[in-house]
């Protein structure tokens, strides 16, 4: 029961998640092992929409484990368990709040023995900035006390990066790279110490060649140069090489011809569901208190609020001038919403 009503959330999102992305693009995903417990590792810049792109995008279920300051709110807290989503708890939740990370990870090296597969951001935080932070360490011990307690378990690490062309901006578009699986055995030796360290360095590695780079020290310098070339930020290998070549090999993106005809289809977005755009305009975004939720709360209004007022409309219009009217205004809504977000 419990996987039927996850597929009929998935599919719902997976729907919503083609009406709110230009396009979303999957680089190697049969490199995922299909019949082997998985640890997915993956750089993590923008909120929830992360782990939805995700859970969406494959047929089988993931665990997720996720900052705990999201569980806050108890009937949220229920959704999230049932979405097998996860609390991890980091040094900003209170110290006292870290020892429950020890049961966490109990559940993690339980589910990994049975040979399913967890979905894990070991930066520990999400950020907007085009780079890969350096990791924690929790992941590590996920690694380390699986094979420590079910040796027997051939456990497989898929590095994963996620690029976005602008999460600010609607519509956005998004790469996934996945690189190629790393065999957790090969890193254990029983001297922790030094295979916490060749993990975290293998996995930095790994996510930084699936993923857009640009050094913290000169952050700002280095985008504003990027911009300026109008870099594709969905080739992540391709913008990292511009940047170790000192910006002499640019890689701009094709130029845009359909600008004008774009504004026109937004345009007429807005207008036809005013009420979900106001809402989203003046209430929800106003109080996003970090930039890297903002992309969540769009989409959460996007395929809440967006459908209803689209059914609620169509009911006015049926009522006053017959059902082929209403049948033919949401035709044309969806043509409307199509052409606006594909173009």
């Amino acid at each position: 029961m419990k996987y039927f009503f996850l597929r009929i959330v998935r599919g719902y999102m997976n729907i919503g998640m083609f009406f709110y992305f230009k396009k979303i693009t999957v680089y190697n995903k049969e490199r995922v092992p299909k019949d082997k417990p998985v640890l997915i590792l993956s750089n993590h810049q923008n909120g929830l929409v992360d782990p939805l792109l995700l859970a969406v995008r494959f047929e089988r279920f993931f665990y997720f484990l996720t900052r705990a300051g999201v569980f806050t709110k108890p009937l949220l807290a229920k959704l999230f368990y049932v979405f097998q989503m996860l609390p991890v708890y980091r040094i900003r939740d209170g110290w006292g709040n870290l020892t429950n990370n020890n049961a966490i990870f109990q559940s993690c090296t339980r589910l990994l023995s049975r040979g399913e597969t967890v979905v894990i951001f070991p930066e520990g935080g999400h950020d907007l900035r085009r780079t890969v932070r350096p990791l924690s360490k929790g992941f590590t011990r996920i690694v380390l006390d699986t094979l420590e307690q079910y040796p027997e378990t051939d456990l497989q690490l898929a590095p994963m990066g996620l690029n976005y062309a602008n999460p600010l901006k609607f519509p956005d578009s998004v790469a996934i790279y996945f690189g190629k699986p790393v065999n957790a055995k090969d890193f254990y030796t029983g001297e922790r110490n030094n295979d916490v360290v060749r993990l975290k360095s293998r996995i930095q590695a790994e996510l930084s060649e699936l993923t857009a780079v640009i050094p913290i020290n000169n952050y700002p310098e280095t985008l504003s140069k990027l911009e300026t070339l109008n870099v594709d930020y969905l080739n992540p290998q391709a913008v990292n090489a511009c940047i170790k070549n000192d910006f002499k090999v640019p890689v701009p993106k094709p130029k845009d011809s359909l600008v004008g005809i774009k504004k026109v289809f937004r345009f007429l977005l807005t207008c036809n569901f005013i009420m979900p755009y106001a809402v989203w305009k003046y209430y929800a975004q106003p109080k996003i208190k970090e930039l890297e939720f903002v992309a969540t709360f769009r989409f959460a209004v996007t395929i809440v609020l967006g459908p209803l007022w689209l059914l609620l409309t169509a009911l006015v219009v049926g009522l006053i001038f017959g059902l082929n009217m209403a049948l033919a205004y949401v035709l044309v809504s969806l043509i409307i919403v199509l052409l606006a977000v594909k173009l």
